[in-house]
């Protein structure tokens, strides 16, 4: 068993539960844990052996580019389109991350992490 890690993706999108969070937008952050069997990959050097990390960005960024309310929504499409597009993967780790929220405050962050 292996794991892949995709770190700090950054996406500008239109996600959030105010409306005015859907028209202005907002930078996020994505990371994604992979875990996989990396045996045969490792063996044969073939990417048609491996969980193509390459295809995992672009699904991540097409799912970064329908409009969410919530980040928890977010985070199960993403999971979701991973596994109905891909083989091999055993368990996904997803955290997406959105940077300087409206929340009436200086905050950083706020995350959700969601394993599947």
């Amino acid at each position: 068993m292996g794991i892949i890690l995709i770190e700090d993706m950054e996406f500008y999108a239109f996600h959030g539960h105010f409306k005015e969070e859907q028209i202005v937008g907002n930078k996020f952050l994505v990371d994604l844990t992979i875990e996989t069997d990396m045996t045969r990959p490792m063996a044969s050097d073939n990417l048609k052996d491996a969980v193509n990390y390459q295809r995992v960005y672009e699904i991540v960024k097409q799912q970064m580019g329908i409009k969410s309310h919530l980040l928890e929504h977010i985070a199960g499409q993403i999971i979701g389109a991973l596994y109905a597009e891909l083989e091999g993967i055993k368990k996904i780790t997803v955290k997406v991350s959105k940077m300087n929220p409206p929340m009436g405050g200086r905050i950083g962050s706020v995350s959700v992490v969601i394993s599947k």
